[in-house]
């Protein structure tokens, strides 16, 4: 039986207006555009360039580190995930090929990933994968050539679940056909809102039945659906989901509506999607964007946040990027440090409040992690191959912070 957890405190809403600005214009919602991005069950009622950074207080040293080593078959997590303990994660979005790729393939890519993010010291892994809508005011939701069959996640999540992985999945709404920037999956508005959520149910129930049969420990029910949150359809459909899935139902809120209002889902657990402004210049130390976070996150509610996972956080590597983190649309000057000092700053908040966790988003299923970035084509936003950043992931998920269910937060 699903709890319902207290809202968190809501401060004025002239307060507000500095943090929430134009979000949409500052990309609040990230996908990669040939196709987009995104609280506890809340609930109801409540090419990298040839700079390098020298020694500083920003945190992170010169000296790059090499790709995260991995021994041969080495597919196990060294610390697995229990109950209490942070989830050290990442998003692993993955967009079918048109032409589909074999089974071999799948699990071998799957594999590659997996001992990855074993080198990188994650116990958490979240597969994100696209759905499809016609338009704005469509009521039908579906899968399309782009989403990965159930049978085939079911292989993807077998590997990391036997790898010792906390699994999640995640289906986000693709943003091809709303006209985005400015049309995107928090702004939908179908004309019939019971015949959405019967559709909606009808394309989560095999991924639910997937998700059952590999013991994965979260499904996500919604992503980013601003416009939809707060409709009575989200009461039977969560009541249906757990009927299939015993594990915790979540949903992912977009960081202007966890600061603006309260998130009325009907779920176990609330993340955020965290792609919020902070106004400093590209030299800002760590300290100063770990004060920026706080700053937003006291809009909402200080102290220690030991109910919210951080669900997405990621952020151009490139100038000026503290300003819209969530861009995935530009691509300036690459600046590796400037993802770096984020993902440093990020991981110290989440340490400091006690939070869940936290999930980079992102890496894509079919790139190889080992093999830096194509900065001509890859979004700003991949970390992978960035030495810079995968030396302050791994910093983070082998820190001493066990968990908000401990006593040990430093």
């Amino acid at each position: 039986m699903r709890s319902r957890l207290p809202l968190l405190a809501i401060f004025p809403l002239t307060v507000l207006t500095i943090v929430l600005g134009t979000p949409f214009a500052l990309g609040n919602h990230p996908v990669r555009w040939e196709s987009g991005s995104a609280l506890p069950r809340i609930v109801r009622g409540d090419s990298e360039d040839s700079r390098t950074p020298a020694d500083d207080a920003t945190g992170v040293t010169s000296a790059p580190s090499s790709a995260p080593p991995s021994s041969a078959g080495a597919l196990k997590v060294a610390k697995p995930w229990k109950p209490g303990m942070a989830q050290w994660g990442v998003q692993l979005y993955w967009e079918e090929e048109k032409k589909k790729r074999s089974g071999t393939f799948i699990e071998n890519q799957a594999r590659k990933h997996a001992e990855y993010l074993v080198g990188l010291g994650a116990n958490s892994v979240s597969i994100s994968f696209p759905f499809f809508t016609e338009g704005i005011t469509s009521n039908e939701v579906s899968d399309g050539a782009k989403t990965p069959s159930p049978e085939r996640l079911q292989q993807v999540l077998k590997v990391f679940k036997d790898a010792g992985f906390r699994t999640t999945l995640r289906p986000i709404m693709d943003e091809a056909s709303l006209n985005p920037p400015d049309g995107w999956r928090g702004n939908i508005e179908p004309a019939s809102r019971s015949a959405w959520f019967a559709s909606y149910k009808r394309f989560l129930t095999p991924y639910l039945e997937v998700a059952k049969k590999e013991k994965a420990s979260t499904f996500v029910l919604g992503t980013e659906l601003n416009s939809m949150e707060g409709d009575a359809g989200w009461d039977s459909l969560v009541d249906s989901a757990e009927k299939t899935f015993s594990g915790e139902i979540a949903y992912d809120a977009n960081w202007d509506n966890y600061v603006s209002g309260r998130i009325n889902m009907p779920v176990n657990h609330l993340g955020i999607d965290a792609y919020f402004p902070v106004k400093v210049p590209d030299t800002a130390p760590v300290e100063r964007l770990v004060q920026g976070w706080n700053e937003w996150l006291d809009k909402k509610s200080p102290g220690k946040l030991p109910n919210i996972t951080v669900a997405e956080a990621g952020i151009g590597a490139m100038d000026r990027a503290y300003q819209a983190p969530g861009d995935f649309y530009t691509k300036r000057a690459v600046n590796p440090r400037v993802q770096a000092n984020w993902y440093t700053a990020v991981c110290q908040v989440v340490r400091e409040r006690q939070m869940q966790g936290v999930y980079w988003w992102s890496m894509w299923f079919d790139d190889d992690p080992n093999t830096p970035p194509d900065d001509k084509t890859a979004s700003r936003l991949d970390f992978a191959g960035r030495p810079l950043t995968e030396k302050a992931i791994k910093s983070c998920f082998t820190s001493d912070y066990a968990g908000p269910g401990t006593d040990t937060a430093s």
